[in-house]
């Protein structure tokens, strides 16, 4: 589109939000932006309209249409609650969890929603405060809700806030009802067809009693009372980087039986802005600085830290030198799975009926460990709505003990259906506990595990592609692995290749494809080597990025190994980057 066609169109748009309807605070916000000469600003907020995905929306606060604000997160509500209205016409009552994380506009935008719902007969159960994520899954089981809302954008930047929808289960949504919800989103075509006259009869304010009966279920899953007894006193260092977990994560270590949480004071201080950090993810490595100097001061065990909605966790231990490292997430999946699936054996719990969850591009040493304690592990997609799928699909026929995905998240859980820190903080303490117990730190805990079944490492890449060229360049991409696939991987030939598009899994060796049993069809390659390497390629659904997963293997004959080895692997991902050019 040219620069004046699209300089007129976001201008006719930005006129519209100029009219009767929008708040007087939107008028002086598309004023400044109109009368502005550098028409940037304009552009972005009106080229296009926010879209309403299969996740909900995210995106930058503001005036516009392409825009988190009262009117976007309006449309949306107003679509949804037409789609509940439908899908739930049989019951007498539709009802609703909302709550909210930190952000700035967050209580804002979850009481809007709220007030919508309302005004479409649909009770609605609101959050009285922030909470995490997870416990608004919990309450939507728990209240017998039919949805839930929750206005967070996770880790992304203090600009950026977002709403995530989840169905009747607890779980973020996924076919039918995905599709069918965005098709209601899009038929709201103005400000008009949006009820913000808000019904109070229908709003029931929820908080301490709901955080009561969370923490209670999440105290069932220690599995090692008397270790944490004996161990209470571990040095734990804990910080919700500003976010959502400051109150339940260290009332749930209390309730496992942990009395020495030490804090960051200056991030438990609840703050859309982040202002401690650069970013509050805790998969990168300076989002954990703070929290690594009051370990070093306190002569700590363990760090730990929560996402600011609290549904992700970052772990940081002491290796071999006492240095404080990041744990990367295949790694916090390993520790996590290793341990439930050994300690359910420990205590004779397993009846041969148990399963664990996986995502596709997480590490498959979880498979090898799985295999050796004889419980059955499931593949799914990237998300924890799928593993989630998984837990629903299987209720009332098998044990769910734990699943999780490399990008840090983790549920020890099937009474929250979304991934969890509040129960994963809660966990990895007790397991720091039971590791000590043995004689171990958790360092060594994990070069066990490497030791027992097998050394595995893996890395993440994202190359960005920003803009039309770049999401051309990223199609291309994929279309020439499918065209072209490699017939060796840094010298290893590559064995199996699995197309997650086409469902198809192609035998190289044997030259025999098969089909694939997925719920759905998602855009992901994988490449399989006869010597464990796995390579899996998949763009972002959210962002102009396409990333690569890679996975090496090696053989420690002892501890002593473990430098050497990892060494090894290191120079192995090197190489598989160097070819791939990434």
């Amino acid at each position: 589109m040219k620069d004046e066609a699209l300089l007129k169109l976001v201008t006719d748009k930005a006129n519209i939000w100029l009219g009767n309807g929008y708040d007087e605070e939107t008028h002086q916000e598309v004023s400044k932006m109109l009368n502005n000469e550098d028409s940037t600003d304009l552009i972005e907020s009106f080229y296009k309209d926010l879209e309403f995905g299969t996740g909900g929306l995210r995106g930058i606060m503001g005036a516009g249409s392409n825009r988190m604000n009262k009117y976007t997160v309006g449309a949306a509500t107003q679509g949804f609650s037409n789609y509940l209205k439908i899908a739930f016409a049989d019951l007498k009552e539709i009802s609703v969890v909302v709550g909210h994380d930190v952000r700035n506009n967050s209580r804002k935008f979850a009481e809007i929603v709220a007030g919508i719902f309302s005004a479409n007969g649909i009770k609605v159960y609101l959050f009285e405060n922030f909470r995490p994520t997870p416990e608004m899954s919990f309450a939507i089981r728990e209240l017998g809700c039919q949805s839930g809302v929750i206005i967070t954008a996770s880790h992304n930047p203090k600009e950026y806030n977002g709403y995530k929808a989840y169905w009747n289960d607890g779980a973020q949504i996924i076919a039918p009802h995905d599709t069918n919800i965005i098709d209601h989103v899009n038929k709201i075509k103005g400000v008009g067809e949006i009820k913000f006259d808000a019904d109070p009869s229908k709003i029931v304010i929820i908080g301490k009693e709901m955080d009561e009966k969370y923490l209670s279920r999440i105290k069932t899953l220690s599995l090692s009372h008397d270790v944490i007894k004996k161990h209470h006193d571990l040095k734990i260092v804990y910080t919700p980087i500003h976010g959502t977990g400051r109150e339940l994560i260290p009332a749930s270590l209390k309730n496992f039986g942990f009395t020495n949480i030490i804090h960051v004071p200056e991030q438990d201080i609840p703050d859309g802005n982040f202002p401690t950090v650069e970013s509050p993810n805790p998969e990168v490595p300076s989002a954990m600085a703070m929290a690594i100097a009051k370990a070093k001061e306190t002569d700590a065990d363990i760090v730990m830290a929560s996402d600011p909605d609290a549904d992700r966790i970052g772990v940081v231990i002491k290796d071999d030198k006492g240095e404080f490292v990041l744990v990367n997430g295949n790694q916090i999946q390993l520790i996590f799975l290793n341990y439930l699936m050994t300690r359910n054996k420990e205590l004779g719990l397993l009846t041969g009926n148990e399963y664990i969850v996986k995502t596709i591009v997480t590490t498959e040493l979880i498979k090898t460990i799985a295999d050796a304690q004889e419980i059955k592990m499931f593949d799914c997609f990237t998300g924890f709505k799928w593993i989630a799928a998984v837990i629903r699909d299987l209720e009332g026929k098998m044990r769910y003990l734990g699943g999780g995905e490399e990008s840090f998240g983790f549920l020890a859980e099937d009474f929250v259906r979304d991934k969890d820190s509040v129960s994963a903080i809660s966990l990895m303490a007790e397991i720091a506990a039971w590791a000590k117990d043995k004689g171990l730190n958790m360092f060594q805990m994990l070069k066990d595990i490497y030791l027992k079944y097998g050394f595995s490492k893996e890395e993440g890449i994202s190359l960005v592609r920003k803009g039309k060229s770049g999401a051309e360049e990223i199609v291309a991409l994929m279309k020439e692995y499918r065209n072209n696939p490699p017939k060796e991987i840094i010298g290893n030939k590559v064995t199996i290749i699995k197309d997650f598009l086409s469902l198809e899994q192609t035998d190289v060796v044997a030259g025999t494809k098969t089909k694939m049993d997925m719920p759905a069809t998602s855009n992901v390659l994988q490449f399989f080597c006869a010597d464990g390497t796995k390579v899996s390629v998949r763009p972002s659904g959210t962002e102009p990025k396409i990333k690569f997963y890679l996975e090496v293997k090696g053989k420690m004959n002892s501890i002593a190994d473990y430098e050497a080895v990892d060494a090894a692997a290191n120079e192995k991902l090197a190489a598989i980057k160097a070819q791939f050019g990434i």
